[in-house]
């Protein structure tokens, strides 16, 4: 089987082309752990990887919560997508636990 034109990053399925004896090889990244990746991958879909890349963090949001537990997010962008079987994008939201004390929170309404 041939990977020419046909490169996948991650785990895909639908990336194969038809190997020896009815066996599909495969063109995702994903077949180098699993030992099934067609015999041009590395030559065709490796040479050409380009891992994905991400913009700086943004600020972290108000907390949630005005009074008491909450929680603060944050976001950063994809800036490159990866492409041919690089590597993924890492993480582009996190969460963190924050307490809301807002003046008016300790007063009885």
């Amino acid at each position: 089987g041939s990977c020419r034109h046909r490169c996948c990053p991650g785990r895909n399925n639908v990336c194969w082309a038809p190997g020896a004896r009815r066996a599909r090889c495969y063109c995702d990244s994903y077949c180098q752990r699993t030992g099934d990746c067609c015999q041009d991958y590395h030559a065709t879909c490796r040479r050409a990887a380009v891992g994905c890349s991400v913009g700086p963090w943004g600020p972290w949001s108000g907390c949630s919560s005005p009074c008491g537990v909450g929680s603060r997010a944050r976001s950063r962008q994809v800036t490159f997508p990866p492409r041919h079987g690089g590597e993924p994008c890492p993480d582009l939201k996190q969460r963190r636990g924050c307490l809301g004390e807002h003046p008016t929170c300790g007063m009885a309404k």
